[in-house]
């Protein structure tokens, strides 16, 4: 899945779950992680040692090479250069769910580091209902034919091509954004029309790389659908781009994204392009 992973730690339950998820990664593929703890010189004293001493139990369980360090400076900075120093291809974090965490390391720092890695980020929630399982089987793609949503396609399809995984293709019509009534059926039809062909795009290319592939269309709030459609078919992992193609393509990503960070049952893994559309 990857060769480097970057995992940051604070010893909060988001970050714990996020370094056990990160284990059971590296125990399957025998990659090397890289466990970060950042002390925050704004945030007031820091209890350095539990962290650490946690993360150096768990990297003995693991049987992966392990690289444990401690950085003192502002969270998001310092793991975005950490990330790009070190040369892993993916970073594993932790989030709560919601707003309002303050200078902990994950929470609103896991935010701005999904926004502004070049790499991949693999986002746990702390939270019991979340699934959690590894080797992955099911994966989620929601699709908007955005360079974005394209980008993690891409992604999604290595990922499932190495793990022989099936790929759920998922395209949410979501027409309240654009004031369009649902009894408006000629531009309802034509979102629909276009939901397909991004569909119809993202099939071919699974069937390219001998992929099994479903599909489906939805109507309604882009990350409820996103999360029902993701229970309902016991996806283990759903990836995203972050952002999404405004105006008249613009039927899932950008905010999306975030609200299913917060909301979603399984592993988030987002994928940033620097491309503005």
């Amino acid at each position: 899945m990857f060769e480097r992973i970057l995992v940051p730690t604070d010893g909060s339950g988001p970050a714990n779950a996020a370094l056990e998820y990160a284990g059971a990664i590296a125990a399957a593929e025998n990659l090397t992680v890289h466990i970060l703890h950042v002390i925050d010189p704004d945030s007031g004293p820091d209890e350095t040692d539990e962290p650490i001493a946690d993360g150096r139990e768990w990297a003995g369980e693991t049987g992966s090479p392990v690289i444990d360090e401690v950085h003192t400076g502002e969270p998001r900075e310092a793991i975005l250069e950490y990330a790009a120093t070190h040369d892993v291809d993916a970073i594993v974090m932790g989030t709560r769910g919601r707003r309002g965490v303050g200078r902990l390391l994950l929470g609103s720092v896991t935010e701005a580091v999904v926004r502004d890695a070049p790499v991949p980020v693999l986002v746990v929630r702390g939270a019991a209902e979340v699934r959690r399982e590894y080797p992955l089987e099911t994966i989620v793609v929601p699709i908007d034919g955005s360079s974005h949503a394209d980008a993690a396609l891409d992604e999604a399809l290595s990922i499932a091509k190495e793990l022989d995984a099936t790929i759920h293709l998922l395209s949410v019509v979501d027409v309240a954004p654009v004031g369009i009534d649902e009894r408006d059926d000629i531009r309802l039809e034509q979102f629909e029309q276009y939901a397909e062909s991004v569909l119809d795009e993202g099939v071919k290319r699974a069937e390219q790389l001998g992929v099994d592939a479903e599909r489906t269309v939805q109507h309604g709030s882009a990350h409820r659908r996103i999360r029902t459609y993701t229970d309902d078919v016991d996806a283990d992992l759903v990836v995203m781009g972050t952002h999404g193609r405004r105006g008249l393509d613009r039927l899932l990503l950008g905010s999306v994204t975030e609200r299913v960070l917060r909301t979603a049952t399984t592993p988030v893994l987002t994928v940033h392009t620097d491309e503005t559309e």
